[in-house]
């Protein structure tokens, strides 16, 4: 298996294709309970907002409750916390949590081959046949290391009453986008909110440029080969640029957090103090967390980022991932057992119906209530095939360096050759 190239999920990852016909093979029964007398699992998760932490507290009892003398301590954490200091600072002091959260790509990559990671395929066979296709990113050289919890794709999160008040429409192209934030703007009404402040969701502005620009073979060759020659790669800096100069977020976006307050750019829509922000699958359940009441507003509703005229790219792709889970290399059998009933699909029906993200389970999909986690999921049906996040994609070596280089041209201090730049002179250090 070329372990890059299986990174790539096409469009087979549909809502009804993910893996027609296979369930999940456990739930954590009780007959097995007193096999992990004494045993401490630690459970690293980034689950900090909306309904998901009241779940995996609720997962987490009810497999202490099922298992006699285990211990779950289960920890969310803030996502860049736990992904860019937490996980790699305690995998490299040797002193891991048992259960966390693994992302795909170049930082699983890197995680294996320092043998950080369990594999898992002997452990728990059934649960990763549950999920189909889109384990393939979790993979390394046909093993597997980790398994999602949910994937989805991609798009905007929009406040329907503030397109309504201003008389907007949603886009179906990158042209119409631009009169969209024209006519918001005109309204007295903030365009788009960008949590620039914690770089990565200002760096997907020019992930999707170039998703856009770029030919699907020409990412595929980035993805696997590191070659950034194309000049499609410029040419997504330059569209951002163009795109920053109509005005399209909010004052002070440089110092934005993503998804933390109520003047995060994710309670900024909660709150109606803008019209969209351009976020991931997770983010109905974010917003939820951030409005007065808690719940997610009525208003809210979900487009899929539109394609470009005339440009290379396929206007149907979509930029996505997931979330996983694995073990780390020394954690106890009780460990493949817990994730086993985290994948169950009583648990992934319990997540699809809390509205914080689409379940990789096809049989709990059908628990989905929220009506935007829905359209995202036709979203995923209908995309042509869908990119990894670039800096997953890249690992962390290269993606660091594309993002910085991103935000500085949001800052006004870089351009678009100094990303395509600072991306050639770090793959050039691998």
């Amino acid at each position: 298996m070329n372990t890059r190239s299986s990174m790539r999920v096409f469009a087979g990852l549909a809502v009804a294709g993910l893996a027609a016909g296979v369930l999940a093979g456990c739930a954590g029964g009780g007959d097995e309970g007193d096999s992990g007398d004494g045993v401490t699992i630690t459970w690293w998760h980034n689950a900090t907002s909306g309904p998901l932490p009241a779940v995996w507290e609720e997962v987490a009892a009810e497999f202490e409750e099922a298992h006699p003398g285990v211990n779950v301590e289960q920890t969310g954490y803030q996502n860049e916390e736990l992904q860019r200091t937490l996980i790699p600072n305690a995998l490299a002091a040797g002193d891991p949590p048992d259960l966390f959260q693994v992302w795909p790509g170049g930082e699983l990559r890197d995680q294996v081959e320092n043998g950080y990671l369990q594999p898992l395929d002997d452990a728990i066979p059934d649960t990763i046949s549950s999920v189909g296709a889109t384990i393939n990113p979790w993979q390394v050289d046909g093993e597997t290391y980790g398994i999602p919890f949910t994937f989805g794709i991609e798009g905007f999160w929009y406040n329907t009453d503030l397109f309504e008040q201003a008389g907007a429409e949603v886009p179906t192209t990158f042209d119409e986008l631009v009169e969209t934030v024209g006519t918001l703007r005109d309204a007295g009404i903030t365009p788009i909110a960008v949590g620039a402040g914690d770089n990565w969701p200002a760096a997907h502005w020019w992930y999707q440029f170039a998703l856009k620009s770029c030919s699907p073979e020409t990412l595929a060759a980035a993805e696997t080969e590191f070659d950034f020659s194309d000049e499609c790669f410029v040419d997504a800096g330059t569209q951002l640029q163009e795109f920053l100069g109509i005005e399209p977020f909010q004052d002070g976006f440089l110092g934005t957090p993503a998804q933390q307050g109520a003047g995060s750019s994710a309670g900024m829509v909660a709150n109606g103090q803008a019209a969209m922000e351009l976020m991931g699958h997770w983010n109905a359940g974010t917003i939820g967390g951030l409005t007065p009441d808690e719940q997610v507003p009525p208003f809210l509703g979900w487009f899929p980022v539109p394609g470009i005229d005339g440009a290379d790219g396929d206007p149907t792709a979509a930029l996505g991932g997931g979330d996983g889970f694995g073990c780390s290399a020394d954690a106890p059998p009780e460990c493949a057992e817990l994730l086993e009933y985290i994948m169950s699909e009583e648990v992934q029906k319990k997540f699809a119906a809390s509205g914080s993200g689409i379940p990789t389970v096809p049989a709990a999909q059908a628990s989905l209530e929220d009506e935007n986690l829905k359209a995202v999921a036709e979203g995923l049906a209908q995309a042509s095939f869908v990119q990894l996040w670039l800096d997953t994609a890249f690992g962390t070596t290269v993606g660091n360096a594309m993002n910085e280089g991103i935000v500085n041209l949001f800052a006004g201090t870089g351009t678009p050759e100094e990303i395509v730049q600072k991306m050639q002179d770090a793959a050039a250090t691998l």
